[in-house]
């Protein structure tokens, strides 16, 4: 028939067909399990963090599930609670009158200067200490909304409420050392002095040459570098970061003893009496209280330190700084730079001191003398 082609197929060729056809079905279905397994694999992962990122809400103090309120307290214009304890002389009485910024892991009754200075110079000077609760530890309740100048109005309302005048002095330590830079920068027209003991340095301040940054950034623990690039760049997994098991995470935050000094081992004991009120620290929960800290001290600050200007241009008041050349915690080479920037500070550099130094014999009573009488 005209326009009938008759094709033969051999048995090989038919053979062909059939594999590629079997080829390209085995194809499809392992095309589609792979789909599958990438659609499972990314739902359990999206799962896992949901869940490994979950940040549990705080227990405040004087809830029906939170803990009891024992401290004197305000009540702030945004209805937060700041609790505070005070030393020394009453205030009606006080010469001078100063408030303590605790460090971190620590809360109000951390008050190294209060502690240690000695009844003689509290008596003859005239001496006026109130410690208080940063946001979220101790009784104080947390601030979710905290930046770094947030804390220097807290301190400034802490002032007003507790009527300690026009004037006032504040010294800080460590993670509470960094928040007076913010007073510095916020409210100077309400300091009559400050003092800076071993204050925790941000990499990321502008200011800073990236050489010198870079040199003591990678004086860390590792595990530390990590911590404070997650706190950095994702903030929002600190928590996950220094709560989950498999990798270190930061080693202040663990306690370890790997961080300190030789002269911070030999002044170890003298931190004894931590021991009755540790479990007050983070009795809120540990995001609002060490994480937070973590978050808004190594974040975006909205100013650099290097960028302030003398508060007491006149004289009328000085500002302080401590450190140990041998803090294996906050690296000294980043203080010698601020203070050579900033040629109004009194810089003050311990040899063979570590982070601790604060605690040492006589220490506070030479920290106090300097800052209210020169």
């Amino acid at each position: 028939m005209a326009g009938v082609v008759n094709r033969k197929i051999s048995a090989s060729s038919a053979r062909t067909h059939t594999r590629e056809a079997n080829h390209k079905t085995t194809n499809l279905k392992i095309s589609g399990m792979l789909r599958r397994s990438a659609l499972l694999f990314f739902v359990g992962f999206l799962s896992w963090a949901l869940t490994a990122t979950q940040i549990p809400a705080p227990k405040i103090c004087g809830s029906p599930k939170g803990p009891p309120v024992t401290a004197a307290r305000i009540k702030l214009s945004d209805e937060r609670h700041l609790a505070y304890k005070e030393y020394g002389v009453p205030k009606e009485k006080a010469n001078y009158k100063i408030i303590f910024v605790h460090g971190f892991d620590s809360c109000r009754h951390d008050a190294v200067i209060a502690q240690t200075l000695s009844p003689e110079i509290v008596k003859e000077l005239g001496i006026y200490i109130v410690s208080f609760d940063r946001p979220g530890y101790g009784e104080s309740d947390p601030n979710p909304k905290r930046t770094v100048k947030s804390m220097a109005l807290d301190i400034e309302e802490l002032a007003d409420q507790l009527e300690l005048g026009s004037k006032f002095y504040v010294i800080g330590i460590s993670m509470g050392g960094q928040v007076l830079w913010s007073c510095l920068k916020y409210i100077p027209h309400r300091l009559a002095g400050a003092g800076l003991l071993a204050p925790v340095v941000n990499y990321w301040w502008s200011g800073f040459p990236g050489n010198l940054s870079g040199e003591a950034y990678n004086q860390q623990f590792r595990q530390d570098q990590w911590a404070l690039r997650v706190a950095h760049y994702i903030p929002w997994l600190t928590y996950w970061w220094n709560t989950q098991k498999l990798f270190p995470s930061s080693s202040v935050a663990s306690h370890s003893t790997d961080t300190l000094s030789p002269q911070d081992q030999e002044l170890v004991p003298k931190l004894i009496h931590r021991i009755s009120h540790m479990a007050e620290v983070k009795q809120q929960g540990a995001f609002e209280s060490i994480h937070r800290d973590m978050i808004v001290g190594f974040g975006d600050w909205e100013f650099s330190p290097m960028d302030l200007e003398n508060p007491f241009p006149n004289n009328e008041g000085s500002v302080h700084l401590w450190h140990g050349d041998d803090d294996r915690i906050v690296p000294v080479t980043l203080q010698r730079y601020i203070a050579q920037q900033l040629p109004w500070i009194h810089y003050h550099e311990i040899p063979g001191a570590g982070h601790l130094f604060a605690y040492a014999d006589g220490m506070c009573d030479s920290i106090i003398k300097a800052i209210l009488t020169g």
